[in-house]
């Protein structure tokens, strides 16, 4: 997301316009997670403003419907086409597009994930994220998932909750976040060139460095080796989401040189955030 108010006074002025959003958002950040494409897609006189506030560098991902993701036994190939199709003003500008399969898509489905990657993955890179617990067994069910996607290019979205789950729920937005965000093994697995990491946090900043403390060694690990990790970091309410990255990013780039410079500070960012 980019166009929260709660921003106002921290990452953006206090007299920002809601039109204005995405522009001051990609001051500081060069993707996001286009959320709003799960529930319903964006008018096509959107898309083109979308294009007109953007550098040349930002990148979105965007979520496929889940009118495709939560029904695939019923995809209709031609209706998911047309979707990447209404997409057009922004294809420049889409980085991955992000497959947020249910906790009910378990192995019997890889045929009907095959199909999306068959269909989407020779147009635009993929990245599917799984929330079936068969798909973390470190066995027949996840080694076949982490074959597929290899097949297609496909990256495994990596979703780290183990910080949110650390703390009993103390506020509305912490249970909120508890009861609708997924609990699962953390397996810290990269099969293209681009590694995707969610990492949902609490509004206890220390606290969320302990539990993101390994991944600075992993990114650095992918950076090295060449690689453009997608980072995307929450709190309960995102209120704090921004200062979360931005203390990453610090950590980080004691460890690696490819961070830039944060908007109005001599400190340095990391390339996809």
């Amino acid at each position: 997301m980019w166009a929260n108010p709660r921003w106002k006074g921290s990452l953006f002025a206090e007299d920002l316009s809601s039109n204005e959003f995405l522009t001051s958002y990609s001051q500081f950040f060069n993707t996001v997670e286009g959320n709003t494409s799960f529930y319903a897609d964006p008018a096509a006189s959107q898309l083109q403003r979308w294009a007109s506030q953007l550098p040349e560098h930002f990148r979105f991902v965007f979520k496929i419907p889940r009118r495709f993701s939560h029904q695939l036994a019923e995809l209709d190939h031609t209706a998911l086409l047309a979707w990447w199709q209404h997409f057009a003003p922004v294809h420049r500008f889409i980085g991955l597009i992000q497959l947020q399969l249910p906790a009910t898509a378990g192995p019997a489905m890889l045929g009907q994930l095959t199909t999306v990657l068959e269909l989407l993955g020779n147009v635009v890179p993929l990245a599917v994220e799984v929330r079936h617990p068969a798909f973390f067994d470190k066995a027949e069910h996840e080694l076949a998932l982490n074959r597929l996607l290899q097949r297609y290019d496909a990256e495994r979205v990596v979703l780290d909750s183990r910080a949110l789950f650390s703390v009993a729920a103390s506020s509305a937005a912490l249970l909120d976040a508890q009861a609708k965000k997924p609990r699962l093994p953390v397996h810290a697995i990269c099969l293209s060139s681009r590694p995707m990491l969610r990492f949902i946090g609490t509004d206890d900043l220390d606290l969320n460095r302990r539990f993101y403390a390994p991944w600075l060694a992993k990114i650095n690990s992918w950076l090295a080796e060449g690689k453009s990790p997608y980072c995307f970091f929450h709190t309960p309410d995102n209120t704090l989401a921004p200062q979360l990255c931005r203390q990453f990013a610090r950590d980080l780039q004691q460890a690696h040189p490819v961070l830039g410079a944060w908007p109005g500070e001599q400190q340095a960012q990391l390339g996809l955030w």
